[in-house]
């Protein structure tokens, strides 16, 4: 295989076009003698940095190195790695019940499309999982601490859903924390705190649909960069963590932010097991989506306005205007991430104290 995510004429196609949206859900690979990624970095793809090898897991080759998102790197060393694509940035149209009709039916075709073969859903109760679970016939996974935000929510929203929805909830403990931070570290190289709290769950989750015999893991990964879904967007441009000046224009730097984290996760899930399947990252969505006008991106306190819009045709309404913890607090992990650090000797008063503790334990 050369390329992953996409056959070799549909890429070159978007090549010689310039077109950073052809329609895939991500590609990277080997095209015409040179590395491409796609513009979101939705595939991996990996350059050796004193050979022509590459692959696309970096534990092959002597010494990886990651290719850009949306660059073109010619194989062997002393080449030029460029740009080849940019995210589109479109002028947000006068018709919102056009763009919200135009997000429906992306994201409503899109989880359609989805392949229920060994299929299991990463369920936290939230809108955007919601939307997934309610239109494929799959398993509901949730993981976290007895008590947590996020299996109270995804068993509030499975009852709602269906009442015989297959939920199945993935108790965390203080030994498969730090179980999972191990794995998470050997397949990330991450040991930051943020980073290994996202990922533990997503480990220990993904983790377990694999040993309940499913090879793949739908997940509502890009809903909160796309649609609004972050406070530092709905606060911009008084919110410090972003740049911009304008909600639109908060929103984009977070997804431009999207190829960190999809490297992330993808690792992550890969090394627990399973493969992860998100139709919330089609290029028919993401066009969707960048088309929208800031005020359907964040209205007063509600975020992800169009999207709510959007699902509400087929999401419950107790669950299409739910706020949603992100996973790392959702399902209590950070929190017990800093008690194991704090007992383990690394008081918060030291700088990075979690980060001291993963590298404690991992050997890093």
């Amino acid at each position: 295989m050369t390329l992953r995510g996409a056959d070799s004429d549909l890429v070159r196609r978007a090549r010689d076009d310039g077109d950073p949206l052809p329609e895939t859900g991500g590609f990277a690979g080997e095209l015409d003698g040179a590395l491409v990624r796609d513009v979101l970095g939705r595939e991996l793809v990996y350059a050796d940095r004193e050979s022509d090898a590459w692959s696309f897991d970096p534990d092959e080759l002597v010494d990886p190195v990651l290719v850009s998102a949306g660059h073109v790197s010619p194989l062997g060393p002393g080449g030029e790695t460029r740009p080849l694509w940019t995210l589109p940035d479109p002028d947000p149209g006068d018709d919102a019940d056009a763009a919200v009709g135009a997000v429906r039916e992306a994201v409503r075709d899109r989880i359609d499309a989805v392949d229920e073969s060994g299929l299991a859903v990463a369920f936290s109760g939230g809108v955007d999982s919601t939307a997934i679970a309610a239109r494929v016939d799959a398993p509901l996974y949730v993981a976290g601490f007895e008590g947590s935000h996020d299996i109270e929510a995804a068993r509030s929203a499975a009852a709602a859903l269906d009442g015989d929805a297959d939920l199945r909830v993935v108790d965390v403990t203080h030994d498969d924390i730090e179980r999972a931070v191990r794995g998470v570290v050997a397949a990330t190289g991450r040991t930051n705190a943020m980073d290994v709290a996202i990922a533990v769950p997503l480990w220990l989750l993904a983790e377990r649909v694999s040993g309940d015999g499913y090879e793949r893991l739908a997940l509502g990964q890009g809903a909160d960069e796309l649609f609004g879904g972050y406070a530092k967007v709905a606060k911009a441009p008084d919110d410090d963590r972003v740049a911009a000046d304008t909600v639109r224009a908060a929103r984009r730097e977070t997804v431009l932010g999207l190829p960190d984290q999809v490297e992330r996760d993808l690792r992550t899930l890969r090394g627990s097991g399973v493969e992860p399947v998100t139709p919330l990252l089609h290029d028919r969505v993401v066009r969707a989506a960048l088309a929208l006008p800031g005020e359907l991106l964040v209205a007063g306190d509600e975020r992800k306005v169009g999207f709510r819009r959007a699902v509400s045709e087929w999401v419950p309404a107790p669950v299409v205007d739910r706020d949603k913890k992100a996973l790392q607090y959702g399902s209590l992990v950070s929190r017990e991430l800093d008690r194991m650090a704090r007992q383990a000797g690394f008081k918060r008063r030291l700088n990075d104290h979690v980060r001291k503790y993963v590298e404690s334990i991992t050997g890093e």
